[in-house]
């Protein structure tokens, strides 16, 4: 069997990939990650599709999630996001702060819309920077790294691709800098409380991605 990923994944992950799903052994059991079964025990694909989910194209027959280890819990990942948040919204005060972008400036009756505007700009690119350069890197932000979890493509278990990682991060963070803020965050991330199979929330759905355990 081909350790290829499915055909129109649109991903191609690196041979080194240590996270990389791979098919299931010729004889006996187990899986590269261990013997966790995986959470979704139906047959094919969850979503009707006939085959890999979101028309990966097949190339692993049944759940997506065999070979993989188990998803991560929701409460979990949100209190890595919460980490996250905190890490990167310091640096966010620093810069605007230090450049004198504040968030408002009152004077008189006036108010310094194009100063919001900038430390919106600021924070959106500080928080799609961070997303996409450290998941790309290994699947992890500091926030997963320290509560032990990752992000994976859906289809292969593969670390995601710079624009598979771009979509996610895009998804969660445009919103939260220019208009939604902790509303859209929790919109977005609370998501995976409900979702069914594979707890994905709305930026999971966008980059076709999981958040799985690593402890």
């Amino acid at each position: 069997m081909s350790s290829e990923p499915p055909p129109g994944s649109g991903q191609q992950p690196p041979e080194d990939d240590p996270f990389r799903k791979q098919p299931p052994p010729a004889e006996g059991s187990g899986s590269p990650y261990g013997d966790q079964p995986p959470p979704y025990q139906g047959g094919g694909d969850p979503y009707g599709g006939g085959g890999a989910p979101y028309g990966g194209g097949g190339g692993y027959p049944g759940d997506p999630l065999a070979g993989m280890p188990p998803l991560a819990e929701s409460g979990r990942r949100t209190l890595a996001r919460i980490i996250d948040m905190i890490l990167v919204g310091i640096v966010v005060w620093l810069l605007t702060w230090g450049f004198g972008v504040n968030e408002y400036n009152v004077d008189g009756d006036d108010m310094e819309y194009g100063k919001s505007l900038g430390q919106s700009l600021v924070a959106a690119l500080l928080y799609i920077g961070y997303d996409t350069f450290m998941i790309v890197k290994s699947g992890q932000t500091l926030g997963k790294k320290w509560l032990g979890m990752r992000v994976a493509n859906l289809d292969n278990g593969a670390t995601p691709s710079v624009q598979s990682t771009l979509i996610r991060s895009a998804v969660l963070w445009i919103p939260f800098a220019f208009c939604c803020a902790c509303i859209w965050t929790a919109i977005s991330g609370g998501w995976s409380f409900f979702d069914k199979p594979y707890k994905q929330g709305l930026h999971d759905k966008a980059a076709k991605t999981v958040v799985v355990r690593t402890t």
